[in-house]
């Protein structure tokens, strides 16, 4: 039995999400169909981490045990060959035996990108949300920093998420302004809650916007109300960037 990890990109916007479902077709579900083409063996793909429905990945992390004997060249271009044209398997390579793409992910980064400016544009729609009102990046950065830390994040979990323990440690949070009104917001964490990274994002374009004030953040976060906090941000804007081991 050999044991594989792959990088794999993928636009969300016609997907259930990464794991299989029974309501719909997910990115799990066609790697797996692709695997067995090229090899003719059933596998189950571990990834590092569940995206939701429409949620994009640069550089999702996969792994999958196979007792083949195709070299992994050979596995690496047959799959991309099957696979349909919004899902690319980047790199793949031969593993240690204990690797696993969930248990050994040390963190995340994910990216969420706000098109800020007064037209929608009709290009990319898919891949940020567009808020035409302008945002003030210095406020939204103030209240950033208060989220940066370990804190039970109860707040920006979505509703009826049977998870118990929502404590999770925010390694850093940036946000920077780039060409043609595109803002990009980076969140790093050792885990992820379901809608976290949405559901701060949402909280942080209130802030933007003047409805909220930065300081506001901590008394939500204290406050562990979901109904406290912002809206969930579009998941079209929502890139997994990078996973780190």
């Amino acid at each position: 039995m050999r044991n594989f990890k792959m990088i794999v990109e993928y636009d969300g916007t016609a997907y259930c999400g990464w794991q299989r479902q029974e309501n719909g077709t997910s990115i799990q579900q066609l790697l797996e169909e692709s695997i067995k083409l090229i090899t003719g063996q059933k596998v189950a793909v571990i990834g590092s981490g569940r995206t939701d429905a429409g949620v994009h990945a640069l550089n999702q992390v996969g792994s999958f045990r196979c007792s083949t004997k195709l070299p992994v060249n050979k596995i690496f271009m047959g799959m991309n060959s099957v696979l349909p044209p919004d899902i690319v398997v980047k790199e793949l390579e031969e593993v240690a035996d204990d690797f696993n793409a969930l248990r050994d992910a040390k963190s995340k980064i994910y990216v969420y990108k706000i098109c800020n400016q007064r037209l929608r544009p009709a290009l990319g729609r898919n891949y940020f949300w567009h808020i035409s009102f302008p945002l003030d990046i210095a406020r939204m950065k103030k209240a950033v920093k208060l989220l940066i830390g370990t804190h039970d994040f109860s707040c920006f979990c979505a509703a009826g998420t049977d998870v118990k323990d929502r404590v999770r440690t925010i390694v850093g949070i940036e946000i920077k302004t780039c060409d043609e009104g595109l803002i990009e917001i980076k969140v790093e964490s050792h885990g992820f809650l379901r809608y976290m990274v949405r559901n701060i994002i949402g909280t942080l374009v209130e802030v933007g916007c003047g409805k909220r004030k930065p300081e506001e953040m901590s008394v939500i976060i204290e406050s562990k109300n979901r109904n406290i906090a912002g809206v969930t941000a579009p998941a079209c804007g929502l890139f997994l960037k990078e996973v780190k081991y």
